[in-house]
């Protein structure tokens, strides 16, 4: 029969709950991506696409209207 081992809880995290830092490139990475493809979509110009479907097209020009008000 084996024995039951108790673990203790880490002393950090007994005293301030669930709170946990992150490295600074845990927000910088993602933030990065978002604005890298916030601005592929605001330009499109940019993306080089080669030829794409027109409704498609139509709708990312009027989305980009739209945020340029």
């Amino acid at each position: 029969m084996a024995a039951q081992s108790h673990t203790r809880p880490h002393p950090a995290a007994a005293r301030c709950g669930a709170a946990t830092r992150l490295p600074w490139w845990a927000l910088a990475l993602p933030t990065l991506a978002f604005v890298a493809l916030l601005a592929l979509i605001l330009n499109p110009a940019d993306a080089h696409a080669a030829g794409g479907d027109p409704a498609l097209t139509q709708l990312v020009e009027r989305v980009r209207e739209l945020v340029a008000r």
